[in-house]
């Protein structure tokens, strides 16, 4: 099949273990990001379309300029993916769910936000390099109290990394998943007030679904103390509109560790949320690691190798079979 695999923005695939897993497949490797009719020309030739996460949005005009296509082929949830379109132009979509296996890359990152935001490391660094040496005084993870605003795989693993740390954990979520953490033994806050006005950090765990879209309101924020970190590697939408920035305007948080943007790739180094003093920020590393590439990458071409086949997996519409 003719494999197109958009948006390998560090040419990382090809140098992994899984991009053997394509062998005997006419494969071209995009590395950089465009859309719209650009898009539709690179792809005129694709059987198959190997989406790296969300980073490009499958819709029906752009399906109808592929007539060729065949196959979708991502992993997780799919919200950039206009399903619907696919069953109706005959293109199969398949998308893995993730197994019951955390994300231990997305983890990380979240940790060393936690900590950078703590230690006030961005500030340090650029004064040594400025050679100014020290700026400023940090503070001590160790006795903190840690919100966790989701029961699920990353929570569970934050709340590790914080026991060994020595600081302790408040969780709150939907009902299921503050049930979830009594059950095992978590202390979940009182109330949903009590869990922001009580946490020194506050780290976001959630899916981005209908139900979580700006589930995380202005007055939520509101009630953050001044010198609180709200840290959000998961999704920019769980936030409600415009509340983050007029959060940080106020104070409450005092700042703000995010991976996450509404609109990705962010390359305006002016925006007011990115440029804002009390953000600090990465570019939507989370998943940016070799192993959780080859990781799920290798889901995403054993689904084109099973659809060439004649045995697809993993099909969200399989009645376009």
């Amino acid at each position: 099949m003719k494999v197109h695999i958009l948006d390998d923005w560090s040419d990382t695939l090809r140098h992994l273990p899984c991009f053997d897993r394509l062998k005997g497949h006419e494969v071209t490797v995009w590395t950089d990001h465009v859309e719209g009719p650009a898009l539709a020309e690179r792809l005129k030739e694709a059987e198959a379309v190997c989406l790296f996460r969300e980073r490009t949005r499958v819709t029906a005009d752009l399906l109808e300029a592929l007539p060729g296509l065949k196959l979708i082929s991502g992993r997780g949830a799919w919200p950039h993916v206009d399903v619907a379109a696919c069953t109706a132009r005959g293109v199969a979509f398949a998308s893995m769910k993730p197994a019951e296996v955390p994300n231990h890359a997305a983890a990380e990152l979240t940790w060393a936000l936690i900590l950078a935001a703590l230690r006030g490391l961005p500030e340090q660094m650029a004064s040594a390099k400025a050679g100014q040496w020290q700026a400023g005084v940090g503070r001590t993870l160790q006795g903190k109290t840690i919100g966790i605003y989701g029961h699920g795989r990353i929570g569970r693993l934050i709340a590790g990394y914080a026991a060994a740390f020595g600081a302790r954990v408040i969780w709150w979520g939907s009902e299921a998943g503050r049930a979830r953490a009594a059950a095992e033994g978590g202390e979940v806050a009182a109330s949903r007030e009590a869990f922001f006005a009580g946490s020194d950090i506050v780290t976001l765990h959630l899916r981005l679904t209908p139900d979580t879209k700006g589930i995380i309101t202005a007055a939520d924020l509101a009630l953050m103390q001044p010198r609180s970190i709200l840290v959000n590697t998961a999704r920019a939408g769980l936030i409600a509109p415009g509340a983050l920035r007029a959060a940080l305007d106020a104070g409450r948080p005092g700042l703000a560790a995010l991976d996450v943007f509404d609109e990705e790739p962010l390359t305006d180094a002016g925006d007011p949320v990115l440029s804002h003093p009390r953000v600090i920020a990465t570019p939507h590393i989370g998943f940016v690691t070799e192993e959780e590439f080859d990781l799920q990458f290798a889901d995403v071409f054993d689904q084109v190798n099973a659809f060439a086949a004649g045995k697809p997996v993993h099909l969200v519409n399989p009645e376009v079979l």
